[in-house]
């Protein structure tokens, strides 16, 4: 069993299902309203331990109800909480989430406690994140705190895997990315980081490139149900995605870069990290919510099967 270090967010999601989203100033009468344990940390967090290895999720919530019902559902999962930090100052991060027939979604989040993870914090989980095989994170928390805790990993030989989501507002800093063993934008974020308009594989394999140069020693840009895209300085290779009906969409992204970062730690390859990857992915869509829809390890090895 190896051992990942997920360092990120966690949200309340509050989802409603409608017929259509709606535009601005438009009221939309809702169907099913569901409430789920989310935030793009602690699905990552849920996948990679659904996936069979060992996870430590370092967070911090509110002193309120969300934030004793993420690290109660969390435990279920086995994962250690011990650095799951409570605000009393801030309430726990919620996202507010729409989705229409079709299984596309617009969020809204409510970041609360999630912005105040300090570098202070990230002392505190010192000795398991520079013991780590993997370090895994996202952007939904302050960005100083992200790349001090990938410094910290990185300088002690551990390989950091950054999601950039949400798409950054501001170009990542040379140093970050250069302490970083592997990125995993989407079109919109590679495009956000690199300038360069993703709208083709061949426009990807550019960004892909211009990220590699900026210091990544690997680049994965995924590109929905055209799959993914793998760079690694010498091979690139678009590995195809999983073709299902889909339901919901959210976290789908999450539940991928949670296995992919589990299987990574386990040493295999990137094309059978991001192999494994869409196997999630896929089945996550299949099934509403965020962390309810991870598969285990067992569900992604049957899903192969049938393949």
């Amino acid at each position: 069993m190896k051992n990942i270090v997920v360092i990120g967010s966690s949200n309340t999601d509050m989802v409603v299902k409608t017929s259509h989203l709606p535009a601005a100033g438009e009221t939309v009468l809702g169907g099913d309203f569901f409430m789920n344990a989310g935030g793009k940390g602690a699905n990552q967090a849920v996948a990679a331990a659904r996936y069979g290895n060992r996870v430590v999720f370092v967070a911090k919530t509110g002193d309120d109800l969300f934030g004793e019902q993420v690290r109660s559902s969390m435990k279920e999962d086995g994962i250690v909480t011990d650095y799951v930090f409570i605000d009393k100052e801030h309430p726990s991060g919620v996202a507010l989430i729409t989705i229409n027939q079709e299984a596309e979604n617009c969020i809204v989040v409510a970041g609360g406690a999630n912005m105040y993870l300090s570098k202070e914090d990230i002392d505190k989980a010192r000795e398991e994140i520079v013991g780590a095989d993997v370090v895994l994170m996202q952007l939904e928390t302050p960005i100083e705190t992200v790349e001090y805790a990938a410094h910290m990993a990185s300088e002690a030989g551990v390989r950091v895997i950054l999601n950039p989501a949400p798409a950054p507002a501001k170009p990542l800093s040379k140093e970050l990315i250069r302490d970083l063993y592997l990125i995993t934008p989407n079109r919109s974020e590679a495009s956000r980081l690199t300038g360069i308009e993703v709208t083709d594989l061949a426009s990807a394999q550019r960004a892909a490139l211009a990220l590699y140069e900026m210091g990544a020693k690997n680049v994965i840009v995924t590109l929905g149900s055209e799959g993914s895209l793998v760079y690694d300085g010498k091979m690139m290779m678009r590995v195809e995605a999983i073709k299902v009906e889909a339901v919901d969409t959210t976290a789908a992204g999450d539940t991928y870069n949670g296995v992919l970062a589990s299987v990574i730690a386990e040493g295999k390859s990137l094309i059978d990290a991001v192999h494994e990857a869409n196997i999630a992915g896929a089945i996550s869509v299949t099934r509403m919510g965020a962390q309810p829809a991870a598969p285990t390890r067992e569900e992604i090895i049957a899903m192969k099967k049938k393949k």
